[in-house]
């Protein structure tokens, strides 16, 4: 089985928010602090060997937060070019795998990254979430497929590689990815909502 130990851990961070209408919003604010650092803070107990920021023009410190970061000069060439950068560097440390997480996904939880690693096997690994319709990241891939994710083109990302792969299923709002404002605000109104729920059960 893998562990976290012998784990980069690849933050695709370079999004052009393009759908998101205007502004950067990994940087937007959610439950008080920028969007991009919730799946930050959620795995920053996790014992990754490395931990690996794919950035492009963002005013969020990574470096602070304990990541190597690297930029990505051209996001417009799709998702599977950080994919490449992630997977290099976390060649260069030494790696048996890479757990690629998204930084638009904010609710993932370091315990069903646990269950990722639980369902692992060796360096052929192919792991990945799924909200029981399709796979999605965070997955967990292992060193014999490096190449193939170097290889990768286009905005697609390792997700041709990782429908191959065993799925782990969690709640799929826990795999909720922001993509717009109309996402955002879906979020934060479901937050509102489940607290105004705690508070009338600690008030009854």
């Amino acid at each position: 089985m893998l562990t976290p130990e012998k784990t980069a851990l690849v933050l695709l961070a370079a999004g052009r928010s393009e759908r998101f209408a205007d502004g950067d919003k990994l940087t937007e604010d959610y439950l008080g602090q920028p969007l991009a650092f919730h799946v930050v803070t959620a795995l920053e107990k996790v014992p990754f060997l490395a931990r690996i920021a794919i950035v492009w023009d963002t005013v969020l410190d990574f470096s602070a937060r304990g990541f190597q970061v690297v930029e990505n000069p051209d996001p417009a060439l799709g998702q599977a070019r950080s994919v490449r950068y992630g997977v290099e560097a976390a060649e260069a440390a030494g790696a048996a795998a890479v757990l690629i997480a998204l930084a638009d996904m904010p609710r993932v939880t370091a315990a069903h990254c646990y269950r990722l690693f639980d369902a692992s096997d060796n360096g052929a690994t192919l792991v990945a979430s799924s909200d029981g319709v399709q796979p999605m990241p965070p997955a967990l891939i292992g060193r014999d497929h490096f190449a193939a994710l170097r290889g990768l083109d286009g905005d697609a990302g390792a997700r041709t590689l990782i429908l191959r792969g065993h799925h782990v299923i969690t709640r799929p709002e826990e795999l909720v990815d922001i993509d717009t404002r109309e996402d955002l605000a879906a979020l934060r109104a479901r937050e509102a909502a489940a607290a105004i729920r705690a508070a009338r059960r600690r008030s009854g």
